[in-house]
């Protein structure tokens, strides 16, 4: 299950039931209406956060998505998965758009740029990759040997990332240039 919990009282607001499997991963819609979840039972839902209601299964795979993450204006979903891809999917219509293929181990970590035109995702094959959110085409890699990319985040201006990973280290990159 998924827990809602009011960081003032500390008291629980709600339960969302559904999954049968761990969720790795919840996300946000930038107004704060919907959550996000993924579970090792492979399904991505959806779910209104006023009632606590699903409002639908976005996916039911034989992996699991390992995180979920909201566009800037919270039109897309971005879900990484052990199957080593990137879904997309339409919020409004939960129609999949784009899946993007290139990591070769476990995607652990996707977000979006702040502008909404990119997505990194931060993968078990020791790369960070930046792919074009419109024509689903990877931009850059950014790679280093024996890390296990676990989390990726862009700065707020959109021109640099930052990755963690299993090597204890934390990398900067800049965007643009790779």
């Amino acid at each position: 299950s998924v827990r809602l919990w009011d960081v003032q009282t500390g008291k629980e607001i709600l339960v969302f039931t559904g999954h049968s499997g761990s969720v790795p991963s919840v996300a946000f819609s930038p107004d704060g209406k919907l959550l996000a979840s993924s579970s090792q039972d492979s399904t991505v839902k959806l779910w209104d956060v006023q009632t606590g209601e699903e409002i639908r299964t976005l996916a039911k795979y034989s992996f699991y998505i390992a995180s979920v993450a909201f566009s800037p204006n919270g039109q897309l979903l971005a879900g990484g998965s052990s199957d080593d891809t990137i879904k997309l999917w339409d919020v409004q219509t939960g129609r999949k758009i784009h899946t993007f293929t290139n990591h070769a181990n476990d995607i652990r970590s996707v977000v979006f740029s702040p502008d909404g035109q990119f997505i990194a995702s931060g993968s078990g094959d020791d790369t960070v990759k930046l792919w074009n959110v419109q024509t689903g085409k990877e931009l850059h890699t950014f790679s280093w040997p024996f890390s296990y990319v676990t989390s990726v985040a862009f700065s707020p201006d959109g021109r640099r990332l930052a990755s963690g990973s299993w090597d204890a280290t934390i990398k900067l990159w800049d965007v643009e240039s790779g």
